[in-house]
């Protein structure tokens, strides 16, 4: 009996862990699939993008462009064109043994995308899609075929308008909303990657606002939805079969990384192609760059916002204006600027003639000044550096800068000292002195002259701290800390 009576405890007490491990396991099975419910509601994956793709791909069109190339083309000038100009020491030597032959003219054909915005036939594409071509052919999804005349193109942003003449009705796309969209949306590219037409790829928005270096308006949206060449001027799709993007750009060296223009860009533009054929932008007439932390301690600039002016274009509206060079941008028409790309974009959109109040910081002193906007003009290009020197100090060689010198090596500054060499083992180099840059203050005094200088330097005691305000030509002003 007692052995029956064990045996039933035992058997009471399997059974009871039993049911307890099942309850437990119900209970994290339950709540997982709340968890995985409430993420499905949240971070939904589409089922599929067929019926995205089935609407968009009849508005997406293939572009073909057929460009004469002179003498050779750029592939002749890249690799036979040389520094030395026409007096290339080479230009003999093809001339007699590939003669007028290696320099005919050839047909250069490419490939691209775009998308129809309107009824009437109007498509946008990149700039260098159609840019300098003969002919541009349009091929629907039908497999119709049309020519095409460009409205306008800028090559600013790398935005052309293209139109084609169709007696059918033709499928259009909506543009979206670009400032809306979120990184890890989910968005499509359609185009024709290599000559294959409408190819579908999906993927999801990787950041916003990518600065990649093609322009002054800088702004991509950055994607892992599959863009290859041919792929540019098409567009990039939402989850609602908008257009949110001009796919423009790849990294060669990269897989999975792709640009497009934000169409919210892209509007302005393409309706001042659509109107004028062409796009007019406001113009300050400053060189300008951002605020460094080391710039930002030297002003004093509590949070480091700003933009920091380094050139002014006589006769422009900023130097008419009465603004100057080391003045720091803190906002126009009141509204705040904290980097180079939101003025530019800024002063861009501003109509010419339109007068702008422009507030900036001088010598610790708010100033606010009245600018006429002008039409926005090249930019200039500062040059190259000088080899002489005549002073030493700190393992810095440094030259007065004249005239002479300045109009000799195309330098915009008149006043200042120029370094033109620095001791591979000294402070100079290692607190990153560099060749060419002009010393324009030493902790906050200005330099103009060697003794000014000569001065400044001596002044200081061994163990003092040296802030040089220099100007670095094709960079901007840096701040550069030294200890004596």
């Amino acid at each position: 009996m007692k052995d029956c009576k064990n045996i039933k405890k035992a058997l009471s007490k399997k059974v009871f862990f039993s049911i307890v491990v099942i309850i437990s396991a119900f209970l994290m099975v339950s709540t997982f699939c709340m968890v995985s419910g409430s993420d499905a509601k949240t971070y939904t994956i589409p089922e599929s993008f067929t019926d995205l793709a089935k609407t968009a791909s009849p508005t997406v069109v293939n572009i073909r462009t057929v460009r004469t190339i002179k003498g050779g083309g750029r592939v002749y000038r890249h690799f036979f064109n040389s520094p030395f100009g026409k007096e290339e020491p080479f230009h003999d030597f093809f001339d007699n043994f590939l003669g007028n032959e290696f320099q005919r003219d050839f047909k250069q054909r490419s490939l691209g995308s775009g998308f129809i915005i309107d009824k009437q036939g109007y498509i946008v594409t990149n700039n260098h899609v159609i840019e300098d071509a003969d002919k541009i052919k349009v091929k629907l999804k039908n497999g119709k075929e049309f020519d095409a005349e460009i409205v306008g193109r800028d090559s600013n942003t790398d935005i052309a308008l293209i139109k084609i003449k169709s007696k059918n009705n033709l499928s259009v796309l909506k543009l979206g909303d670009s400032d809306a969209l979120k990184v890890g949306q989910w968005v499509v590219a359609i185009g024709s990657p290599f000559g294959l037409e409408h190819t579908v790829t999906a993927g999801i928005v990787s950041a916003k606002g990518r600065i990649i270096g093609s322009g002054p308006y800088d702004d991509f949206i950055q994607t892992d939805a599959s863009i290859n060449p041919g792929n540019s001027g098409g567009p990039l799709i939402n989850m609602k079969g908008e257009v949110i993007g001009i796919n423009t750009a790849i990294i060669a060296s990269g897989q999975g990384i792709g640009f497009a223009i934000p169409i919210n860009h892209a509007k302005s533009i393409i309706n001042q192609l659509k109107s004028s054929g062409e796009v007019t932008r406001g113009w300050l007439g400053i060189g300008i760059q951002d605020i460094s932390e080391e710039l930002a301690e030297y002003y004093g600039i509590k949070e480091g916002k700003g933009v920091l002016v380094t050139e002014i274009f006589p006769g422009d509206p900023a130097d008419e204006a009465g603004i100057k060079p080391k003045d720091i941008v803190l906002s126009v028409n009141g509204k705040k600027v904290d980097n180079t790309r939101e003025l530019s974009m800024f002063i861009a959109a501003v109509s010419v003639g339109d007068i702008v109040k422009v507030k900036v910081l001088r010598n610790d002193v708010e100033k606010t000044f009245k600018v006429k906007i002008a039409k926005r003009k090249d930019k200039r290009v500062a040059g190259h550096t000088p080899s002489r020197s005549n002073e030493n100090e700190l393992g810095i060689r440094v030259v007065e800068l004249t005239s002479e010198i300045a109009r000799r090596f195309n330098i915009v500054e008149k006043s200042g000292v120029i370094v033109v060499d620095v001791d591979a083992e000294s402070q100079g180099r290692e607190a990153g002195v560099m060749v060419g840059d002009i010393i324009k203050e030493i902790n906050r005094k200005p330099i103009e002259t060697i003794i000014d200088y000569k001065k400044a330097i001596k002044k200081m005691k061994k163990g003092d701290s040296i802030q040089l305000f220099i100007k670095r030509i094709n960079v901007g002003y840096v701040v550069v800390k030294l200890t004596k």
